[in-house]
């Protein structure tokens, strides 16, 4: 498997895709499988959630630096 150039943050590499029609049989595999696949949508979830917050967080600082750059008009 190999990683693309656009992958910054190292979590492009998918280690267990979502089923297709040539492999839906290995997906309708035993508890394990299934314990497996719930696992890695966890992780995927938690994965986008990071990345969100590390988004919201950057946008905060960012319009806190430009708030601190203006002054106040308010004031005498």
């Amino acid at each position: 498997m190999s990683v693309h150039s656009d992958d910054k943050d190292g979590q492009g590499m998918i280690v267990n895709p979502k089923p297709s029609d040539n492999n839906q049989a290995d997906w309708d595999g035993d508890e394990a499988d299934r314990a497996d696949r719930l696992r890695f949508e966890e992780e995927q979830a938690m994965i986008r959630e990071q990345s969100e917050a590390r988004a919201a967080a950057k946008a905060a600082a960012e319009q806190a630096e430009k708030s601190a750059a203006q002054p106040d008009k308010g004031a005498v």
